[in-house]
């Protein structure tokens, strides 16, 4: 005889010293192997999703336009991908674990995020990390022969731009970007040089700021300095938000994991009962 879920749910005990009362804790039980399953799940929804973007905007490309709607829109391609993938990766993480809660979807899809985002600022760190080693290995006896002769600022400048300038020159012109005399400093550095005075007053202008004396510099370069650190503002905090995203996103897919477990498991009991 089929028995209803309310019946089901209730607990028969002989008496009640054999009634034992347990309070579950609010959350399980990391599942480790779903958590391993769901990032890979979402790195890999969002490398393809990634390379349908390149595909699509290689295909749409123009070389005679701008490019700036496309960079617009390959920011904003990535954005939605890396929500995507964090809804994929907790839905999926969830759903593997085999817990039911609402409580335990939760905690799998965060932890998920969690690996998946120190995953990727491994791999950008290290990417850097190779990248401003190569520059430097190439660097190396230009960067440490400007620093030998106390000028880093200008030094590192001029040898970036492969300029050629004596030790007793580039001295000079470092002593009077130190002093603020930044029309000597340019005039110092042309004659030296052979450069163009336009070139060397930006060269001149970008060592002023780093070098702590922005008031120096042409209205230009402070102009250009304080957009450049906008810019940078505005792009962490447009990063922080869809990190953010991503998280709320990948505990949404935890929750619709777990519910989704929690139908299959009922269901199951239910036509176990009936047979």
């Amino acid at each position: 005889m089929a028995i209803t879920d309310r019946e089901a749910r209730n607990v028969y005990v002989e008496s009640p010293a054999d009634a034992i009362v347990s309070r579950r804790p609010l959350f399980s039980a990391v599942r480790w192997g779903a958590i391993l399953a769901g990032v890979a799940a979402g790195v890999s929804v969002q490398l393809v999703l990634t390379l349908l973007g390149i595909a699509t905007g290689l295909s749409a490309a123009d070389v005679n336009s701008a490019n700036r709607g496309m960079a617009m829109g390959a920011m904003l391609w990535a954005g939605i991908s890396m929500l995507i993938a964090a809804f994929v990766g907790g839905y999926v993480a969830a759903r593997m674990s085999g817990l039911k809660r609402k409580a335990d979807g939760v905690l799998h899809g965060m932890v998920a995020w969690a690996v998946t985002t120190l995953l990727f600022a491994t791999l950008a760190a290290s990417a850097g990390g190779s990248l401003l080693g190569g520059i430097f290995n190439a660097m190396g006896p230009t960067v440490m022969q400007a620093s030998s002769s106390g000028s880093s600022p200008v030094g590192a400048m001029l040898r970036s731009q492969a300029a050629r300038i004596d030790a007793n020159a580039l001295q000079r012109v470092q002593s009077d970007i130190e002093a603020g005399r930044r029309d000597d400093a340019i005039r110092s550095l042309s004659e030296a040089t052979g450069m163009d005075p336009t070139r060397a007053a930006a060269i001149v202008d970008q060592a002023l700021i780093v070098s702590g004396l922005p008031e120096q510099a042409s209205p230009q370069a402070r102009i250009a300095a304080n957009r450049a650190v906008e810019n940078a503002g505005a792009t962490a905090w447009a990063l922080f938000a869809a990190v953010a995203l991503a998280l709320a996103i990948a505990m949404t897919g935890g929750v619709v994991g777990a519910a989704g477990s929690r139908r299959t498991t009922w269901t199951g009991s239910t036509a176990a009962r009936a047979a």
